[in-house]
């Protein structure tokens, strides 16, 4: 599987008293290599955990691999943030867009269906997601 983490999947993966554990242990079992993400989403789950060692246990364990650059996107990132204003995204959000967007094959992995059912990459497509079932 090729993906792309958000914040909640990690979350969920990290902290088994979460609603999503056991459904994100299960994705992150059919990764077979390392899920892309940015270091936005890397510091909102260190936040959320409070623990930044488990944040890089991920990484040094192949779970999650770091493969943006907010530097080399920033007019792209600009545009996203003026065309999802009124829902006032947050960085991470932004980059996972504009990684969707690069990575046309991988599905972003995310626990906020209602977000991303909203965001769209190259301005009118759907983005591919893997959700937890309703």
């Amino acid at each position: 599987m090729k993906g792309i983490a958000d914040t909640g999947f990690l979350v969920a993966f990290a902290r088994a008293r979460d609603i999503y554990h056991d459904w994100a242990v299960s994705v992150a079992e059919q990764v077979s290599e390392p899920l892309l993400t940015c270091e936005a989403v890397l510091a909102e789950t260190a936040f959320h955990l409070q623990n930044v060692e488990v944040v890089l246990a991920m990484i040094a364990d192949g779970l999650i691999r770091l493969s943006f650059d907010c530097n080399d996107h920033l007019p792209h990132l600009a545009a996203l943030a003026r065309r999802y204003s009124d829902r006032k995204p947050d960085l991470a959000d932004l980059c996972l867009v504009r990684m969707s967007e690069l990575h046309p094959q991988h599905r972003i992995i995310t626990v906020d269906r209602a977000d991303f059912r909203i965001y769209r990459r190259n301005k009118r497509e759907a983005i591919p997601l893997i959700c937890p079932p309703d």
